[in-house]
């Protein structure tokens, strides 16, 4: 048990630093990031992998831990909606993979209840300083400027899960 926790601990460490080198294939212009969503990436990975409390961990230290780093996302709000956003991409992958063992199933809710979480946040943060959200925003940001993004995860997400679990049988 010992052993397996720290294999997790481990690949958690690595999918966070794929999660921090991965944007700056963007070259940290922020409409490519957002079309491509490189930080969903290796956190959905991590949820499949991990478990979805190291997913969840990993998904919401990644956007502070870059904007610590190199100041994108800028820390509020944007870092405080994408940590929100990508801890639901890692917690509900990881818990609906851990009971289905269906990868298209739990990464479809993932997307969709990360998404929800995070114009949510958007939205409640945006408010705070007078400014609104609203639906028109939240489905272009989250659906229609993230289209390329989604398809990308929905192709490669399930080929590097059913890799991994092969290599590891």
């Amino acid at each position: 048990m010992k052993k397996q926790r720290i294999k997790r601990l481990v690949l958690s460490a690595m999918l966070l630093a794929v999660g921090i080198v991965l944007p700056m294939l963007t070259s940290q212009i922020k409409e490519i990031g957002d079309t491509l969503l490189p930080m969903h990436i290796p956190v959905l990975l991590c949820g499949f992998i991990c478990s979805a409390s190291y997913g969840g961990a990993v998904g919401f230290l990644l956007p502070f831990i870059r904007s610590f780093i190199f100041s994108m996302p800028p820390l509020y709000p944007n870092a405080v909606w994408m940590a929100l956003e990508l801890m639901t991409y890692g917690a509900v992958s990881g818990i609906v993979y851990s009971k289905t063992r269906r990868k298209y199933l739990s990464l479809i809710l993932a997307m969709l209840s990360g998404r929800i979480v995070w114009g949510i946040a958007k939205a409640v943060l945006l408010g705070i300083a007078g400014k609104s959200f609203g639906l028109a925003a939240f489905i272009t940001g989250g659906f229609v400027d993230a289209l390329l993004g989604i398809v990308i995860q929905l192709i490669l997400i399930p080929l590097i899960v059913k890799a991994y679990e092969r290599v590891n049988k």
